[in-house]
């Protein structure tokens, strides 16, 4: 089985980036809301729990919101925002910063995409 990838915000400018690079990946199944359905939380926090791995592609507020939205413990989240990049209980996804920091990337449930 081929692992369930959403995208929340996947028509932004880095949504829309990462859907594409994703999409040439035959080994990833990508989930999208309906177009009708965009804007409905339930459908979000529906996709959210849906999914084996989640892309924050928001604004902060977004962000933190969509995590609010998750209630397994199963979910994986990268968020690309600001929003947890010091949080307690995410890993700063920079694998460089210190000999054992990809190891703690690839064990954890939230990871906070480095950013510019």
């Amino acid at each position: 089985m081929k692992p369930k990838i959403f995208i929340d915000g996947e028509h932004g400018t880095t949504g829309l980036q990462i859907r594409a690079l994703l999409a040439e990946r035959g080994d990833l199944e990508i989930i999208s809301i309906p177009t009708e359905r965009r804007k409905e939380t339930a459908a979000r926090a529906e996709f959210l729990n849906a999914a084996d791995v989640a892309i924050l592609c928001l604004p902060d507020a977004a962000a933190k919101e969509s995590v609010s939205l998750i209630e397994n413990d199963t979910t994986r989240v990268i968020d690309a925002s600001t929003a947890h990049r010091v949080a307690a209980g995410w890993e700063y996804g920079f694998a460089e910063m210190d000999k054992d920091q990809a190891k703690r990337i690839a064990a954890a449930k939230r990871v906070a995409n480095p950013g510019c």
